[in-house]
């Protein structure tokens, strides 16, 4: 019915209801919207050993493939975000993800490693356009009481993204002998999480089209002059500088973990050294529940609880047993995704107006510190080995707990946050 998401007048838009069955339609098409995504992104961390001994570049080096895609998306996000507040959400994300997933067939093609670097920067600019719109996009079709779990939904289907991308291109590049295979296969996965999102997202009942009227001049200096009216503010600073110190060094971990399992004392062959991805299923749980919890508990002490216990799960990974290293990994990843689920729909949701431009400066810090730690932590890894990289990671963390407690104000369950 036309009036699901409508005020009792049947005039003023509130946002689909938790429950309902376009509630439902949405959650499922932004969850595979954020697969399609983060399956794209992330699958080269799975061939890194392949990718060496293919075009004989260094560990460091290597990570180009990741660090690639991510400077891409954290170059495109604001663009996006500009283009998005004209056309649509929904058609950026469908345009992003199509666009992607034909520049990941042709990755396959690269004959050089320096060209496959260049087409994964392309592929990231293309991705920039899904989490550069999506938090804005939820929160203007959601109830804002349930705005919290549906981004947390959406960022489970970030991590199932990311998981899935690792699990098919790992094993399956081995198992054929050649990185490219596992590509393929991920691409042709997009492939089908692109067709349900077109296909079943509903309409957009909550967008207001800027600066149609008014020329693009006009829609472009609207989205700057709230780009720096965000960074002029000491709450959105906060939150900016969390994305960029946590997923630099939730990056770095993953991009180098396979290397470390595949030495001693542990020596496992690289498809399953893969199989450690599957923590990424702990970020599916984690996610959605912290989501909640900042909707029942407050934000800013959610927030720092995972934060905290983020920083247990590195000691954990210190210590030389396969088993108690993947217990780390598994409370590290759970916590790294409940933080980010709740930092993602605050800035989101804190400014009145730029909400677009506000989710696309989060997400530039995000895969901004993503290139940039991601990268710095080989060189770590191979100046002194593993713990000299946790220890790394341990102090973005507790650097970004620190700007939290200071920055970050206190909040209070299920209000609006300006």
């Amino acid at each position: 019915m036309r009036s699901q998401g409508f005020s009792e007048t049947g005039t003023t838009w509130i946002g689909y209801r938790r429950g309902s069955g376009r509630y439902r339609r949405i959650q499922l098409t932004m969850f595979l919207a954020g697969v399609a995504t983060f399956a794209q992104l992330y699958a080269p961390q799975a061939v890194l050993p392949q990718l060496v001994e293919s075009f004989g570049v260094s560990i460091a080096e290597s990570s180009l493939a990741v660090s690639a895609g991510t400077l891409g998306v954290a170059v495109s996000v604001l663009p996006w975000s500009i283009v998005a507040d004209r056309i649509g959400r929904k058609r950026v994300i469908a345009i992003a993800v199509i666009a992607a997933t034909i520049l990941g067939f042709l990755v396959t093609l690269m004959p050089t490693f320096e060209l496959l670097v260049a087409v994964r920067v392309l592929e990231g600019l293309a991705l920039g356009g899904v989490p550069a719109v999506a938090v804005a996009y939820l929160n203007e079709e959601v109830h804002r009481l349930d705005a919290a779990a549906a981004v947390g939904t959406f960022i489970a289907g970030n991590t199932i993204g990311g998981l899935s991308g690792r699990l098919i291109a790992g094993p399956l590049g081995e198992l054929t002998g050649t990185w490219q295979s596992g590509f393929l296969a991920v691409s042709g996965l997009s492939v089908f999480a692109a067709l349900i999102f077109v296909l079943l997202t509903p309409s957009p009942q909550g967008f207001l089209p800027a600066g149609r009227d008014a020329g693009l001049g006009r829609a472009i200096s609207s989205a700057f002059g709230n780009t720096f009216r965000h960074m002029r503010n000491p709450v959105l600073i906060g939150l900016y500088v969390q994305p960029m110190l946590l997923m630099g060094g939730f990056v770095a971990i993953y991009n180098y973990l396979a290397y470390h399992l595949t030495e001693a004392p542990f020596g496992l062959p690289v498809w399953l050294a893969s199989m450690v991805f599957l923590a990424y299923l702990a970020g599916s749980v984690s996610s959605p529940l912290a989501g909640r919890l900042a909707g029942m508990r407050g934000r800013k002490g959610v927030k720092l609880g995972c934060d905290a216990l983020a920083c247990l799960g590195l000691v954990w990974m210190l210590v030389p047993n396969l088993g108690v290293v993947i217990f780390g990994l598994i409370v590290f990843t759970a916590a790294f995704f409940g933080s980010h689920s709740v930092a993602s729909g605050w800035a989101g949701s804190y400014p009145r107006q730029g909400r677009a431009q506000s989710t696309a400066l989060y997400n530039l810090w995000y895969y901004a510190g993503s290139s940039v730690f991601g990268f710095l932590g080989g060189l770590f890894f191979q100046w002194a080995g593993w713990d000299a990289l946790v220890f790394m990671v341990l102090g973005l963390f507790l650097l970004a707990m620190l700007v939290g407690a200071i920055f970050l104000p206190p909040s209070k369950p299920k209000v609006r946050f300006r």
